[in-house]
């Protein structure tokens, strides 16, 4: 959409892009040094300009990830990847005198870590969009049984309903000169034989590969098999809740451990002879059978949302993570097992994501009075807005299946997560979100007045600060 300036009847109808910044921007203090990618984890690397710089030597990688999701899930998992093509580029040109960050001159390589292990199929089995009437519209994959065992979505296909969800996807977005290839390539990555998180994987390759990002599988055999190690060392750890950082995929599906006959706190050192029960199907694995896992089927095990910056961080030469804001808030407490591991690794630095508002121009004309005063479109359209999130989050409430616990285990970077989100962060974005909000709720607020009644029942703030992932994602 052009701004027809000569004549002015275009003006205003490019939407507006506001940074919301979700915490301070600290560069990393300390580098690791560079060093090579082992073979097995380059090979689950999908192809592109990023992975062949993995190739050539000594490098060091901003991480960035996310878990698979219907259409390339929500729009922050873009921002994230974005956030870390900038990045790198920052650090690589800071290092290219030999000084500073940037190893004397090594390549940064943004990567991004599919999280395939993730067994929340409620999260990424859908997805929304802005249909041609302006409106959120949700597309929903299909539903898991309340009592399927929890497979991880990279063992989760796409299915016969892809073919039904990219037909409601074609026929509910406008028409423009991008809708066909935007189709095209969706179509060729969410195909029914493909695992929703290889599916997921693809398509962030032909997006994102161009611009340098490496797509990392890192639920692929090669990656499994080089973490395995570093996972047994583990389960020496337990949890203040009582269980291992390490998950195995057992008869109902990835599973946390327990150690027998410990207690929540206990804290008991690991032995050869020890065992583990799991939490949900209550199957009991001794340490040699683990082992035996980790060295003939390691996609079996996985570690958990603390664990796998830590394992990130041992298989990667990583000097910083783009995060969102429940990263930030649970990478602090993934401190204790970094040294946890034989000879310690060094943590990474979180840096936050980038996060904004696209303000669309009907929207922001409740921000001004204009020649003809509030714009009722406008106020249809932000009553429309808030009642799908509304809808969204009563949805998402009722689906909540049993397994709940389980499923939040994995929380990576998700609105509402388990471990919530850091007073800084939090309140960082909600200040610099008054930018946006102060005049939209003046705006409202005469809307009010002229008799338009409330904005859709709801309050402003719910057109930024609701369930929306794609305006906001910074809950």
């Amino acid at each position: 959409m052009t701004d027809d300036r000569a004549g002015g009847r275009g003006r205003g109808l490019i939407p507006r892009i506001v940074a919301t910044p979700i915490a301070p921007l600290e560069l990393p203090a300390r580098v690791p040094r560079p060093r090579p990618i082992a073979r097995e984890v380059l090979a689950s690397v999908l192809p592109g300009p990023g992975r062949d710089r993995l190739a050539q030597g000594e490098v060091l990688v901003v991480t960035t990830g996310q878990q698979p999701g219907l259409f390339t899930g929500p729009l922050y998992t873009i921002y994230k990847a974005l956030s870390a093509i900038a990045l790198a580029r920052r650090l690589e040109r800071a290092g290219s005198g030999g000084v500073g960050v940037g190893g004397g001159g090594a390549p940064v390589v943004p990567v991004f870590w599919v999280a395939g292990d993730d067994h929340d199929f409620a999260e990424g089995n859908h997805t929304w969009f802005v249909d041609s009437a302006g409106d959120l519209t949700e597309i929903v994959l299909r539903e898991r049984p309340t009592d399927a065992p929890l497979r991880p979505l990279a063992r989760e296909p796409c299915g016969p309903e892809i073919h039904a969800a990219l037909e409601r996807l074609r026929a509910g977005t406008p028409d423009s000169e991008f809708k066909a290839d935007v189709l095209r390539w969706l179509g060729e990555a969410y195909d029914p034989e493909a695992s929703l998180a290889d599916a997921f994987a693809a398509a962030l390759n032909a997006l994102l590969a161009p611009r340098g990002v490496a797509v990392l599988r890192a639920y692929d055999h090669g990656v499994k098999q080089a973490a395995a190690p570093w996972l047994l060392q583990q389960l020496a750890v337990t949890l203040a809740d009582g269980y291992s950082p390490v998950l195995v995929e057992a008869s109902q599906g990835r599973d946390r451990l327990r150690r027998e006959g410990e207690r929540a706190g206990a804290g008991a050192g690991a032995g050869v002879g020890e065992a583990f029960v799991t939490r949900r199907s209550e199957e009991r694995f001794t340490r040699a059978e683990l082992e035996r896992i980790a060295r003939e089927a390691p996609e079996r095990l996985s570690p958990n949302v603390l664990l796998r910056p830590v394992i990130e961080a041992a298989l990667l030469p990583t000097v910083a993570y783009a995060a969102g804001p429940a990263e930030l808030a649970y990478l602090a407490e993934a401190a204790p097992l970094y040294d946890a591991l034989d000879g310690g690794i060094e943590r990474q630095t979180p840096v936050p994501r980038w996060s904004g508002v696209i303000v669309e121009a009907r929207v922001e004309k409740l921000g001004g009075r204009g020649p003809r005063g509030p714009d009722p479109r406008a106020q249809r359209a932000i009553g429309a807005q808030c009642g799908a999130r509304r809808h969204a989050r009563d949805r998402k409430e009722a689906r909540r299946e049993p397994q709940a616990r389980e499923r939040d285990d994995d929380t990576q970077d998700r609105p509402g997560a388990r471990r919530g989100v850091p007073a800084g962060p939090a309140a960082g974005a909600r200040a610099h979100a008054g930018v946006v909000l102060d005049p939209l709720r003046a705006g409202a607020a005469r809307c009010a007045r002229a008799g338009g009644g409330a904005v859709g029942g709801r309050s402003v703030e719910s057109l930024a600060c609701g369930s929306s992932r794609s305006c906001w994602p910074s809950r």
